[in-house]
C-alpha cells in the first residue's frame, strides 16, 4: 500500500482525555477514533492489525477441529429468559422491542443461542463431540467505558464452544482450547499469564483467565515464584504474615470519636493488623457480620460465594440490628450469622466493644465470639502463599476466557442427546473466550517507547516500511518502486511512504506507526549501492545493499 493512497490521520498530542498508553498510541497513530463513550471506529491500520489477529485465531481454532459459523447479534428475550439470566443480567444489558412488541436483547455473549442451536440438531452420542466457533460484535452498556479499546460498550470477541457427551471429553476439549491461547498469545507476541478464576455471571465450576501484565489492566492476579500458583486476585488464596503473639487482658479501651481502623490504630499505637474489622452487610436471608482483620479488605465477591448477595448496611440499619454506632462494632455477643476470615482464628485482637468510644483489647476467636471461617480477604503483595513463600500482585489486562459450562445451559434449553443406551442426557458444555482489540491493546501496552508503538511482526498491520527519503530524487524513486514490486512479490506486506514530506517527518509517522522494519532509501547510501534497515525495537540501523533486501525481508518473516 501507498502512504499518499491511505488513510493514516496522525496527531502530534495526546487526546485529552485518555491515560492508557494504548489509547493515546491509538489515536495518535491513526489506528482508531471515537465516536462516543464505549464507542470506536478503526481505521484502516488498526482494522489491518484485527485481521492478522483474527487470521491467527482462525488457524489455531481450526487446528483443534473447530468450525467457524456465524449467529445474529439481536436476541430473542425468551431464550435468555429460559436460562434465567435475562432476569439475572442487570443494566449491562441492551434490551429493546421490535415493532410487535417483542423482547429482544443485544448479544453481550452467546452462550444461549448456540445451545438453542445444539438443541435443534445434535440427537445422538454420534454427533458428538462438536466445537463451533465465531469472530462476531457483542455489546454490553458498560456504566464506565474507558481505556480505549480496553473497556467498550461495543467489541469483537472470538467466542467458541464445545459440545460433549461425557466429562472426559469436556476435560479434553478445555485442555484443547488451554494449548491453542496459550499458541495464539505467543503467536501475538504477548507476554501473558493463564490464572485461576471465577466464573461469575457465566456459571460454571471452573474457569481460568488469560492476563497479560500491564499497568493498564483493571484486574489484578496473585502469583508465587515459589511454587507457580496464579490466581485472579477475586479467587486467590493467600495468608496475611501472622502477628507476634501478645498477652494482652480482656479490657476495653477508651477511643473517644475514633471509628476507623486507621484512627484507632494511630490512638493506640498498635499495628492494624492486630484489629478486627467488622462489617455488617444485609443479605436476601438477613444481615451478616463480615469479619477482616485490620489491615486487610473485605473481598465482596468471595463474600458473595458464601451468603449470595449482598449490600453494605444503612448506618440506620447497623443502630437498629446490632444496637450500636458504625466505628464501635465488634464481634462479641450478637444472634446474626458471623463470617469470619481464617487469619482471625489465632491470636488475640481489638475489635469494638459494640459501645459508643470504646474498644477491646484482648478479645480471641471461639472464647470471645464463633464464627464460620472463610477465606474472604482481598490477596495483596507480602502475603503467604500455600508454599509458605510470598504472593506478589500485578495489575494485568484480560485477554481471554475459558469456562467449563457443564451442563447449566443444555438443561435450561434442553439440548439432550441419546447415548449408547438410548438414555436421554443433557450435552457437556464448554465456552472460550478472546478479544481481539484486547490483544491488540496488550500488545500496545507491552511494546512501546517513548517514540510510539512496537508492533510484534506476527500482527503489524505491515510487514516492511519503506521510507524513500527524497522523492524529488530519480534513483532514490526508482528503488523504492523496484523494492515495493520485489517484496510484494513475495507476499511481504509492504507500506511505501512516496508522501513529499521531510524525512524527520517521515521518521516521526514510521516510528509512532510502529512497523516492525524500516527500510530507509537515501541518496547518500544508494551511490554506493546500499540502504538502510532499521529495527524499530532496538533502532539498530544496518547497511545491506540493495539486491539483498528481499531476501533480508523474508528472513526477518521466516522467524515468525
Amino acid at each position: 500500500m501507498r502512504y499518499s493512497k491511505m488513510f493514516i490521520p496522525t496527531l502530534r498530542e495526546a487526546p485529552a482525555d485518555a491515560e492508557a498508553i494504548s489509547h493515546i498510541l491509538m489515536v495518535r497513530a491513526g489506528f482508531v477514533r471515537q465516536l462516543a463513550a464505549g464507542l470506536y471506529i478503526f481505521l484502516p491500520l488498526g482494522w489491518r492489525v484485527l485481521d492478522r489477529i483474527d487470521a491467527i485465531l482462525k488457524e489455531e481454532m481450526e487446528s483443534i477441529g473447530a468450525q467457524e459459523i456465524s449467529m445474529p447479534i439481536l436476541h430473542p428475550a425468551e431464550i435468555w429468559q429460559q436460562t434465567g439470566r435475562w432476569d439475572v443480567i442487570g443494566d449491562e444489558m441492551f434490551r429493546l422491542k421490535d415493532r410487535t412488541e417483542r423482547d429482544f436483547c443485544l448479544g453481550m455473549t452467546h452462550e444461549e443461542i448456540m445451545t438453542w442451536l445444539a438443541s435443534r440438531e445434535i440427537r445422538s452420542y454420534r454427533d458428538l463431540p462438536q466445537v463451533w466457533y465465531q469472530i462476531q460484535t457483542k455489546l454490553r452498556d458498560e456504566a464506565r467505558p474507558k481505556s480505549g479499546v480496553l473497556r467498550t460498550r461495543e467489541f469483537i470477541m472470538k467466542d467458541s464452544y464445545s459440545f460433549d457427551a461425557t466429562e472426559e471429553g469436556l476435560d479434553k476439549n478445555y485442555q484443547l482450547h488451554a494449548g491453542a491461547y496459550h499458541r495464539i498469545f505467543g503467536r501475538c507476541g504477548l507476554k501473558f499469564l493463564q490464572v485461576e478464576s471465577d466464573p461469575g455471571m457465566m456459571g460454571g465450576g471452573y474457569s481460568h483467565e488469560f492476563m497479560a501484565p500491564s499497568p493498564a489492566g483493571e484486574d489484578e492476579v496473585a502469583l508465587c515464584d515459589g511454587c507457580g500458583y496464579s490466581a485472579n486476585v477475586e479467587l486467590a488464596l493467600s495468608a496475611p504474615l501472622p502477628n507476634e503473639t501478645v498477652d494482652w487482658p480482656y479490657e476495653e479501651a477508651h477511643t473517644p470519636e475514633k471509628r476507623t481502623v486507621k484512627e484507632v490504630s494511630n490512638f493506640l499505637k498498635v499495628n492494624p493488623s492486630y484489629f478486627i474489622k467488622s462489617i455488617l452487610v444485609i443479605t436476601e436471608q438477613g444481615p451478616v457480620l463480615a469479619l477482616v482483620r485490620g489491615d486487610q479488605e473485605l473481598h465482596e465477591k468471595k463474600l458473595s460465594g458464601v451468603v449470595g448477595s449482598h449490600r453494605p448496611a444503612q448506618k440506620t440499619e447497623v443502630k437498629e440490628i446490632l444496637g450500636v454506632e458504625a466505628g464501635f462494632i465488634g464481634p462479641m455477643g450478637h444472634s446474626i450469622r458471623v463470617i469470619a476470615d481464617p487469619c482471625l482464628k489465632d491470636g488475640l485482637f481489638i475489635a469494638g466493644a459494640n459501645k459508643q468510644h470504646y474498644h477491646i483489647r484482648g478479645v480471641k476467636a471461639d472464647r470471645d465470639f464463633n464464627a464460620e471461617w472463610h477465606d474472604i480477604h482481598i490477596a495483596k503483595s507480602g502475603d503467604m502463599c500455600s508454599c509458605g513463600k510470598p504472593l506478589h500482585v500485578e495489575r494485568v489486562i484480560e485477554i481471554g476466557n475459558i469456562f467449563k459450562l457443564g451442563t447449566k445451559y443444555s438443561s435450561a434449553l434442553n439440548a439432550v442427546f441419546l447415548d449408547e443406551n438410548g438414555v436421554e442426557k443433557p450435552i457437556i458444555m464448554g465456552s472460550y473466550g478472546i478479544g481481539p482489540a484486547r490483544i491488540a491493546a496488550a500488545a500496545i501496552e507491552q511494546n512501546n517507547d517513548k517514540d510510539g508503538m512496537i508492533w510484534p511482526r506476527s500482527i503489524a498491520p505491515f510487514d516492511v516500511e519503506l521510507i524513500p527519503l527524497n522523492m524529488n530524487d530519480e534513483k532514490t524513486v526508482e528503488t523504492a518502486e523496484m523494492l515495493y514490486k520485489a517484496l510484494s512479490s513475495e507476499r511481504i506486506e509492504v507500506l511505501l511512504d512516496d508522501r513529499e514530506e521531510r524525512a524527520g517527518v517521515k521518521f516521526k509517522d514510521a516510528d509512532l506507526i510502529g512497523i516492525p522494519t524500516q527500510i530507509i532509501i537515501g541518496e547518500k547510501n544508494l551511490r554506493e549501492g546500499l540502504i538502510e534497515i532499521k529495527d524499530r525495537k532496538t533502532k539498530e540501523l544496518t547497511k545491506i545493499k540493495v539486491e539483498e533486501v528481499v531476501e533480508k525481508a523474508r528472513q526477518l518473516l521466516a522467524g515468525l
